[in-house]
């Protein structure tokens, strides 16, 4: 592998978008994600990923209570990020979401930081609120060690964005072996763009959401012959990391299992074998005949919603019964979704989701199909 910026960095980095929860279902589970924390860091990782938009706020409010407040600030490195287009309406409350974010966390500094995922209907937000020049500054003070985008659209406007801002250090992309080459995710296209202008890469999805930690029957038997004593999931964690220009690859732990079988195979990481690579191959071509809706549960599709229709977890119904064939548990999963919710047939069809879904799926169609299969 070439040299590049992030290259000594331990490979797995502990994203904190879907931590652990309490019974509740809702309230951070503090005590089980200080046991993750603390795994994480004996292991050799470094690199801790939250949000202002994370579980409106409560995932920096974690991390300062499972990490910050617990090991010294030079024993990790923490990233954050400033969404200009959700949960703020003008250019001071965009700005203000770093302070918050820097008071939230207690970090004092962030040593990665990013623009939040930039997309085509939004990404002119980020000069209309001048949040370029913003961050350079922070920098400058001392604020900010790196900083860069997160981004989900084509590679056009990567290539656009990258040549107007060549001081971006890094760029954070949606890479996994499922969306290696689906047109509206644009993986191999957008990893290609940001090494071509030698930018540094953090991944995200790697695991799709978890559909790569539990994928298609077929995938998880291919993957199973392959190697009987591995998950799904560190197939799909160690076919990212094995690229050239990968900074580390993010993964959403939420228990103790997932941290115990993601360090299991990432704390002596190795490459895929050539071998391996061939089983990725097939399974690629296994999953580009599924019909599985490829949500991955980020739920910026709810933020906003009029009728507070529970988007992603209607999709994991209809899921149940595409890729299993279980038609009445589908149904029952989807009664349980929609309980003091909206239900699919009462979208209005206002496209506010398909404005925020970084996947680019047809919401409002695909709510047209799981009313008829599910209600």
């Amino acid at each position: 592998m070439s040299d590049y910026f992030g290259k000594e960095v331990f490979k797995l980095g502990f994203g904190l978008m879907r931590l652990p929860k309490e019974s509740d279902g809702k309230t951070i589970d503090i005590e089980q994600t200080k046991k993750m924390v603390d795994m994480f860091i004996e292991a050799g990782g470094t690199y801790f990923d939250t949000a202002y938009v994370y579980d409106n706020g409560g995932s920096e409010e974690a991390t300062k209570a499972a990490l910050v407040d617990r090991y010294p600030r030079d024993s990790y490195t923490l990233c954050t990020k400033l969404n200009a287009w959700l949960q703020c309406h003008d250019e001071e409350s965009a700005k203000q979401q770093f302070y918050t974010s820097l008071e939230r966390t207690g970090a004092g500094y962030f040593d990665y930081y990013l623009l939040h995922a930039i997309q085509e209907d939004n990404y002119d937000k980020y000069d209309k609120y001048h949040i370029w020049d913003f961050v350079k500054e922070l920098k400058e003070q001392g604020l900010i060690k790196h900083y860069g985008f997160s981004f989900h659209a084509g590679p056009k406007l990567l290539d656009r964005l990258l040549t107007e801002h060549p001081e971006v250090e890094f760029v954070q992309l949606q890479i996994n072996y499922a969306d290696w080459e689906n047109p509206d995710v644009t993986s191999r296209e957008n990893y290609e763009v940001a090494r071509k202008h030698g930018k540094s890469i953090t991944v995200m999805e790697p695991v799709k959401g978890g559909a790569l930690a539990k994928p298609v029957p077929a995938v998880e038997k291919l993957l199973k012959a392959a190697n009987p004593n591995a998950s799904a999931a560190s197939w799909a964690i160690r076919y990212v990391a094995s690229m050239d220009g990968i900074i580390t690859v993010l993964s959403g732990m939420s228990n103790i299992e997932q941290m115990e079988d993601n360090l299991s195979y990432m704390k002596s990481f190795e490459p895929l074998s050539e071998k391996e690579q061939e089983v990725i191959e097939k399974a690629q071509q296994i999953l580009n005949q599924s019909d599985e809706i490829p949500c991955t549960a980020c739920h910026y599709c709810t933020d906003g919603c009029p009728m507070e229709i529970p988007i992603p977890e209607i999709f994991a119904a209809r899921n149940e019964q595409l890729v299993y064939g279980n038609i009445e548990e589908g149904r029952e999963m989807y009664q349980e979704a929609i309980a003091g919710c909206g239900a699919a047939s009462d979208c209005i069809q206002c496209g506010q989701c398909e404005g925020a879904c970084p996947q680019q799926l047809h919401i409002i169609e695909l709510l047209e199909d799981c009313a008829q299969a599910l209600e």
